[in-house]
């Protein structure tokens, strides 16, 4: 079956849908959460039947904007003529719920902006860029749907946190246009980034000083580590997606190239995120262990004790210096 493309393309397939049901990433994002909830929200006020699901229930952090309570972990009953995942660069992405979206017979439409996008679906409207909220207000103009303060809160959320605050160096002029025209229409720019990057609570900041603490450094100090464990997570009392910005700590420290959070999510396992500052290639090192995302972020899972963990990935590093 033939694959369409673009940005005009997935607008049609949205603004024909009478009933669409939008799936989002597990271990969600602002990004995969605002792109999903402002694609709901907007096609509702157009008098279509629309649900977001995700594997997993929206962490906490991110529920002081109106109308996150909308996202649901399961498939609803019901007819739907479309899926829509947004933010997923795979199936796999959306956990379980991945297999639910590869069966469906009807129109299914990718919005996303990760450079390793498999092109999954029927439709796919993939670019890369900072966020997929930066695409998706332009999917949402062409469909003839209208962003208001309720919309715009939630792809600022999902701008903002992708681009982290906007210091990441994919970050262009159109980025802020983007964002201009969501603060225009009302998004609450101030509190989402004090909520985001300011806001924290107790067990969070344990938790990190903890992960400085197992904080070390190899090929001549271009890679830098930094660790969770399973012990630290239940000797601080903190959740797992309190760890979200820990990897970006070590790209503040001279000569470090290479970031990487390792977190551990069971005995063996470590869940891996990688952000460069731009001379290395991340997705590449992701993809040696079947992971992937963007050039400057991405992320995958290994297996193994620490130690032969660190190895496997400085020396992936190591070939992409």
């Amino acid at each position: 079956m033939s694959s369409e493309s673009g940005v005009a393309a997935a607008a049609a397939r949205i603004k024909k849908a009478q009933s669409a049901l939008i799936f989002c990433h597990t271990r969600p994002d602002g990004d995969t959460l605002g792109s999903g909830l402002a694609l709901l929200y907007t096609m509702r006020a157009a008098g279509k039947t629309a649900y977001v699901v995700c594997e997993e229930a929206p962490p906490a952090k991110f529920c002081f904007l109106e109308g996150m309570s909308g996202v649901l972990t399961s498939v609803p009953e019901g007819e739907f003529d479309c899926y829509i995942a947004v933010d997923c660069a795979e199936p796999a992405r959306m956990g379980a719920l991945g297999h639910e979206f590869t069966k469906f017979r009807g129109d299914t439409v990718n919005i996303d902006h990760h450079i390793s996008n498999t092109n999954y679906a029927k439709c796919n409207c993939v670019r890369v860029c900072p966020a997929t909220c930066e695409l998706m207000p332009e999917i949402i103009d062409a469909a003839g749907l209208e962003i208001d303060g309720l919309t715009a809160n939630f792809l600022m959320l999902g701008l903002v946190t992708d681009t982290g605050l906007f210091v990441h160096s994919d970050v262009t002029a159109h980025t802020f246009e983007v964002a201009a025209r969501l603060r225009a229409a009302g998004a609450d720019v101030n509190k989402i980034n004090y909520e985001m990057f300011s806001r924290q609570k107790k067990q969070r900041a344990l938790l990190f000083r903890r992960a400085l603490g197992n904080l070390r450094f190899a090929l001549e100090d271009k890679l830098a580590f930094i660790l969770v464990t399973d012990e630290d997570i239940r000797q601080t009392g903190a959740e797992r997606s309190m760890t979200e910005g820990f990897v970006d700590y070590p790209l503040t420290i001279d000569g470090v190239e290479v970031s990487i959070a390792l977190m551990e999510m069971k005995s063996g396992q470590y869940k891996a995120s990688l952000r460069s500052k731009g001379s290395i290639n991340v997705n590449a090192v992701a993809s040696t262990f079947g992971g992937g995302g963007h050039i400057l972020a991405s992320g995958c899972m290994l297996f193994g004790e620490y130690e032969e963990v660190i190895d496997r990935l400085t020396y992936a590093v190591y070939q992409h210096l």
